[in-house]
């Protein structure tokens, strides 16, 4: 059974109520904040496992939350799952540009919430039991740790682009597809465009600086570290 605290920042009350009785039934910890501000603090101070984080809220905006969350060193790491009336396409990519790591629109099924948290929570402690450090180039992959290394200087990633640099690595020179990409960090069928990918390696590259360029672009095919 598990017992990790999970933050939700959601300012309509009965869907609060709604998260924070499944969450608890199912044996997680609940915490709740109705607006970005108290999200942000409560994130700070309670240190969750996750956070699920509903964009449109009152005063400082979900993407806000996530995107200082996410440039904060002390919670850089913090798994993110957007919960969200808005279901396009630009909407969901602002969400993971943002750095959230998930997403679920409203209506939604409490059940499939669970899976989703569970599935995030369950790729974060992956990340901490895995050993074996991996080396391209400057590049220091440290799975057990769930640290990625510039030479000396780490790299603070989001946990889905971690798990995107430590798959490219795990075989340099290979040439993965979007969907096989997406089937290694969240698992089969799951509902994201190839263009979520195209945003997430932009990110990732980026925070690699000058290594950032092994990472390359096979036009009409997906991506390879070379």
């Amino acid at each position: 059974m598990p017992d990790e605290l999970i933050l939700i920042v959601e300012d309509d009350a009965d869907i609060q109520e709604l998260l924070e009785y499944n969450l608890m039934r199912a044996g997680y910890r609940a915490d709740c904040a109705e607006t970005g501000e108290e999200g942000l603090i409560a994130a700070r101070q309670h240190e969750p496992d996750l956070v699920v984080l509903d964009l449109m809220l009152p005063g400082l905006s979900g993407i806000e939350v996530c995107r200082r969350l996410k440039t904060d060193p002390s919670t850089a790491e913090l798994p993110i799952v957007i919960l969200t009336a808005k279901g396009e396409e630009e909407d969901i990519v602002a969400g993971f540009e943002a750095g959230a790591d998930d997403y679920v629109t409203k209506p939604f099924s409490p059940r499939v919430l669970l899976a989703r948290i569970e599935a995030v929570l369950r790729r974060s402690r992956d990340a901490v039991e895995e050993d074996g450090v991996i080396r391209v180039f400057d590049i220091v992959i440290h799975p057990g740790r769930h640290e990625a290394r510039v030479g000396e200087q780490p790299v603070p990633l989001t946990h889905t682009e971690f798990r995107i640099l430590q798959f490219l690595a795990s075989r340099p020179g290979w040439v993965f597809t979007r969907r096989q990409i997406l089937r290694a960090v969240h698992g089969e069928d799951y509902p994201v465009t190839g263009r979520a990918v195209d945003v997430q390696v932009a990110a990732l590259r980026k925070k690699l600086g000058p290594a950032g360029q092994h990472i390359e672009t096979v036009r009409g095919v997906g991506y390879r570290l070379n």
